[in-house]
């Protein structure tokens, strides 16, 4: 399989070129960027030097054609939904990181993104690419919408509740925290080292953008309408997502009984680790990698349940996410390219 990566000179592009040059069965045929075309991607990163290096080059969706067969668009916002109909019109198979494909209701889209929506006919056919909930869907897709960071970590945490009913999808609240490198390489004062050094801030309360996401994710699992409520937190590391998920039970349960439901909802799905009673997980457990941790404890007292997610924001949250879902379109093994070990520290 030939790939070719847009947006190779941000985070979750260079993750991407990192993953495929390991991949057993893709080579990466092109890298592409609007902003340094000609340019040696070991300008921008030299890290990949004498090892993935390459010349960025134009974005062209009739030249990339001829030399790959699907591309990944690692594109802001509002880019994507200008360039992945292009690419999918030359017959590639597209895998869009973006959230300009993500939402169904244009209304929604509009109101979280400030943008325009995306053509309709791709929003439609663009699959959300959550292999661990829809894995079906995506075995005959050829176009894939890639899950938000925190919808991903949110997602994996209330789904066996939520589609076992086992909770109120309308008393969710969802307490996330997310390292700096979610917010991109682009220069601003909210990542500013002085700025979130020693510090932790929630910000876009009640109005970040992954919220409809959440919520439409959910929705498909219970089968209504349903509103949560969502706050991320910058906090002063590079990388991973800590989502702490709050939700009433529909009755008494245990935590040993909630444990056992997340581990039959998720057998076999390998990038899913249920913690035993009494752990919960840490992001630098699944640094560089595209496992989701999960540890829950039920509160008899108060009948709620508290369930704790953590990912790699770069990779499950991100490049991890979209290999793994061309795995699933190609019918390989999901894990081909992405089984290692977290690092650590």
């Amino acid at each position: 399989m030939r790939a070719a990566v847009v947006g190779s000179t941000g985070y979750g592009g260079i993750e991407l070129v990192r993953l495929l040059h390991a991949h057993p069965r893709v080579g990466l045929a092109s890298v592409m960027s609007s902003s340094q075309a000609d340019a040696a991607l070991s300008e921008a990163y030299p890290h990949v030097a004498g090892v993935a290096d390459a010349t960025l080059e134009a974005i062209d969706p009739a030249r990339v054609r001829e030399r790959a067969d699907v591309v990944f668009l690692a594109t802001p916002h509002g880019v994507s939904a200008q360039w992945a109909p292009k690419f999918a019109a030359e017959g590639l198979a597209v895998i869009d990181l973006s959230g300009d494909f993500r939402l169904k209701s244009a209304e929604a889209y509009r109101a979280y993104y400030g943008h325009e929506p995306a053509d309709p006919v791709y929003v439609e056919k663009a699959v959300y690419g959550l292999p661990e909930l829809f894995g079906q869907d995506i075995v005959e897709a050829t176009f894939i919408a890639n899950p938000g960071c925190y919808p991903t970590a949110a997602a994996l945490a209330v789904a066996p509740l939520a589609a076992a009913g086992w909770i109120d999808p309308d008393s969710v609240i969802i307490d996330a925290k997310s390292g700096v490198s979610g917010a991109g390489r682009g220069l601003s004062l909210a990542v500013h080292f002085s700025e979130v050094n020693e510090n932790v801030t929630a910000y876009k309360v009640n109005r970040h953008q992954h919220t409809p996401e959440i919520e439409q994710t959910i929705e498909r699992l219970v089968g209504r309408p349903v509103a949560v409520t969502f706050t991320p937190h910058l906090v002063p590391m590079t990388r991973g997502i800590l989502c702490t998920v709050y939700a009433s039970l529909t009755e008494r349960r245990t935590t040993e009984e909630a444990i056992e439901l997340y581990r039959q909802y998720y057998e076999g799905r390998p990038f899913v680790r249920i913690r035993p009673p009494g752990r919960m997980p840490a992001t630098k457990e699944v640094l560089g990698s595209n496992f989701c941790d999960i540890g829950l404890s039920v509160d008899a007292r108060t009948r709620r349940v508290t369930v704790v997610s953590v990912i790699d924001n770069l990779v499950k949250g991100a490049a991890g996410q979209a290999v793994q879902n061309l795995n699933v379109m190609m019918g390989w093994d999901e894990t081909e390219g992405l089984m290692f070990v977290p690092l650590y520290p």
